[in-house]
């Protein structure tokens, strides 16, 4: 929320933001970061005024555009999901493979009600899903909300404006050929002035060993597929390295972003804490620690410094602008298909280019996707839709079916074991029987 407060803080035109109502049901991680907004806030005149809520109901009366960021089970619920993955030799990543099912089987039935709630309290709200599973749980909520919630991500904005700097092009000025879903996109072109460059980047070996992708990936394969993929599917095209460096680390990223965290709310209960100061340190390490596993398994190296200072809340800001003052403007979104990608059906959430004005976000026509990318998205949206009826329904049976059928999973017994690890380490997932 201090990145998005942060941008609203620098919004100084006419039909800007002017009350902002923090919701948490834990009191004292509410007035750290409200700490945290006041110091933001200091000195500027006529900002945001800022509030705070443990009741949702009251948050969202009244309310213009919802940003909906939970973690159900908090980050303890994140490294027990790597753990119970990890021991079975599988991904236990929040958003892909088998902790990204465990994390939306235990996020649907929260982010469903949170849907239910704002068509009863805020039926002309915008809601912007930041939460994980970005794609599947935008779509869970889009069966209460339509077109009105829409999900972002900044790993396609942050993929974008790498190439087109390696290009060196101006990333406002480059038309981003992207598509897939959220964690599972490929970019497949990158248009300056309508011409396709991103052939003269795949042609040129040190160009593509320049940019995290290109390094990350390496840049024989991303010649093979003729497209530089999400830096998430490294998990797929690179999986057994991957878990390998995930078994061998010290710790999880949960466990480590759980410990981080409760260090700095440690540190705000002292009533004379530099609160700012904190979140900027505890968010800078952060991101600069984001997929080091990865990294250190492709000799990747450290991340850019222009990919320290975040993103989320320049596209969120964006997306407000060109919807509450019809400022139309073209950016990457989790919506539902409407006929995009005609291997999936019009309900099904993806992520592409869309053109967003006063009435929300238009996806934009791409051309299909080559084969290998389409088995992998009709896997993952099969696994989505899987999670989806076993959240609705309570049944065991189609949670397994979900981890049974996902790509990174490779073995029914496997997905029985994962069910019953998860059961056992997550209470709020005794709904499955």
């Amino acid at each position: 929320m201090p990145l998005v407060y942060g941008a609203l803080l620098g919004d100084r035109a006419e039909g800007r933001v002017t009350r902002v109502v923090l919701h948490d049901l834990d009191p004292a991680r509410l007035s750290a970061v409200a700490r945290v907004l006041a110091e933001q806030a200091a000195g500027v005149p006529d900002a945001p005024e800022v509030t705070v809520t443990t009741d949702l109901d009251d948050a969202l009366r009244g309310a213009d555009f919802v940003f909906s960021a939970i973690r159900v089970g908090g980050l303890e619920g994140r490294a027990d999901d790597e753990r119970v993955a990890l021991a079975e030799g599988v991904l236990g990543q929040e958003t892909v493979g088998a902790g990204g099912i465990a994390y939306g089987l235990r996020t649907v039935p929260v982010a469903d009600d949170i849907a239910r709630r704002v068509a009863r309290l805020a039926p002309d709200a915008w809601v912007i899903n930041f939460t994980n599973p970005a794609g599947l749980v935008t779509e869970a909520m889009a069966r209460h909300l339509g077109d009105r919630v829409i999900g972002i991500c900044d790993s396609p904005v942050g993929l974008g404006r790498r190439i087109a700097k390696v290009l060196g092009a101006d990333p406002r000025e480059a038309w981003i050929d992207y598509v897939g879903l959220n964690h599972l996109g490929w970019v497949r072109g990158l248009r300056i002035a309508g011409r396709d460059e991103l052939p003269r980047l795949l042609a040129d070996p040190q160009l593509l060993g320049s940019f995290e992708e290109g390094r990350l990936f390496g840049p024989d394969w991303l010649r093979s597929l003729g497209a530089v993929p999400n830096e998430y599917l490294h998990y797929y095209y690179f999986n057994r390295e991957t878990v390998r460096a995930y078994q061998q680390a010290d710790r999880t990223r949960g466990a480590f972003l759980r410990d981080q965290q409760a260090g700095f709310y440690e540190e705000m209960t002292h009533p004379d804490a530099a609160a700012l100061s904190a979140w900027n340190r505890t968010r800078a390490e952060r991101e600069a620690t984001y997929m080091a596993e990865n990294r250190d398994a492709a000799g990747a190296g450290e991340r850019d410094a222009d990919d320290l200072s975040g993103g989320y809340e320049k596209v969120a800001l964006a997306l407000m602008r060109a919807i509450a003052r019809d400022e139309r403007t073209t950016l990457i979104l989790n919506v539902r298909n409407r006929g995009t990608l005609a291997v999936l059906d019009d309900a099904a959430v993806i992520e592409v280019p869309c053109l967003v004005d006063a009435n929300g976000a238009h996806p934009v026509a791409v051309d299909p996707l080559p084969d290998h990318a389409t088995g992998l998205v009709c896997a993952v949206k099969a696994v989505e839709r899987e999670v989806l009826s076993a959240a609705e329904s309570g049944s065991r049976t189609t949670a397994v079916k979900a981890f049974a059928l996902h790509p990174l999973v490779d073995s029914v017994n496997v997905a029985h074991r994962l069910v019953d690890g998860y059961t056992a380490a997550h209470p709020g997932l005794g709904y499955l029987k």
